[in-house]
């Protein structure tokens, strides 16, 4: 059981772990007075999924500030780069006397940049984007596998489309693949070494059931309502539009799918979603302290 009190006070902390393992309460329980719980979920930038994407309270929110959460709306740009910048400022702040920031999230690609280094890599020129888009609709996820090299396939989510067709991108507009770029990298924003990095290590059954759990309640807590506010401007290709669960209620929402067998569905997609969270979890982040739950 992780002891609180023998967690530096004068050093950021990092949490990381699968959705719906309880990363948002372990946050509140090690951020005190003089601290600030920063978001590094991917999904939890955008303002129109405060209920899917499973955002802190409100009420954590009035206890605790909160940084980083429902900051962006669809239609905005927004990367791990624009992440890092916008952490800098509060890393700043905190090493001029500010907030302790208690780091918590379950995008695995924000947390290693920030230990890591992040790659400047030119920016996809729409025209390979646009090509990009074409090939994976008629081609298919597998078929764009087979077109990486051979390194970045080993270091991407192969079952994530939007994971591979980013890596297709970079090696069709630059010659290198992702993997070369992000071997040159970048000098960390955070080293590991200057943080208290913990890692949440869910046993597979209890979270399964919790994942069951939270999305069942997520419906009747408005998810679903969230989902039909978007379609005027729904855009299944959008950053936004990867929040776990949406495309089955949006399906439901236009007639393609029961509510029963979108809950079923988005339930299964947050399950498969946590499974490759944990493989993540356990080969690149070795080096922070793992918690066991439940």
């Amino acid at each position: 059981m992780l002891q609180i009190d023998t967690i530096d006070p004068r050093r950021p902390v990092l949490i990381a772990g699968p959705t719906a393992s309880g990363k948002s309460a372990l946050a509140m329980r090690i951020a005190g007075p003089g601290s600030v719980v920063v978001n590094a979920d991917a999904l939890q930038v955008w303002d129109c999924w405060r209920v899917l994407s499973a955002r802190p309270a409100p009420e954590d929110e009035a206890r605790v500030p909160h940084a980083l959460y429902g900051h962006k709306s669809p239609g905005d740009d927004y990367s791990v780069g624009h992440w890092l910048r916008d952490l800098a400022v509060i890393l700043a702040d905190f090493r001029q006397g500010g907030p302790r920031p208690v780091i918590v999230g379950g995008t695995g690609l924000y947390l290693s940049a920030l230990t890591e280094g992040l790659a400047e890599i030119p920016a996809t020129p729409p025209g390979i984007r646009a090509e990009a888009d074409a090939r994976l609709a008629d081609r298919g996820l597998a078929a764009m596998v087979a077109e990486l090299d051979r390194a970045t396939a080993a270091r991407t989510d192969l079952l994530n489309p939007a994971r591979v067709q980013r890596a297709w991108e970079v090696l069709r507009a630059t010659g290198r693949g992702l993997a070369e770029w992000q071997a040159a990298g970048g000098q960390p924003l955070l080293p590991l070494a200057q943080a208290e990095a913990l890692r949440i290590d869910a046993d597979r059954d209890w979270l399964a059931q919790r994942i069951d759990s939270r999305f069942s309640k997520m419906i009747t807590e408005g998810a679903l309502e969230e989902a039909g506010a978007i379609l005027p401007v729904w855009d299944p290709a959008a950053p936004w539009a990867k929040a776990i669960g949406a495309p089955e209620l949006v399906a439901h929402h236009l007639g393609k799918m029961s509510l029963a067998d979108a809950i079923s569905a988005g339930q299964l997609a947050t399950r498969q979603y946590a499974k490759r969270q944990r493989t993540w979890l356990r080969s690149r982040m070795r080096g922070w302290k793992p918690l066991s739950l439940p």
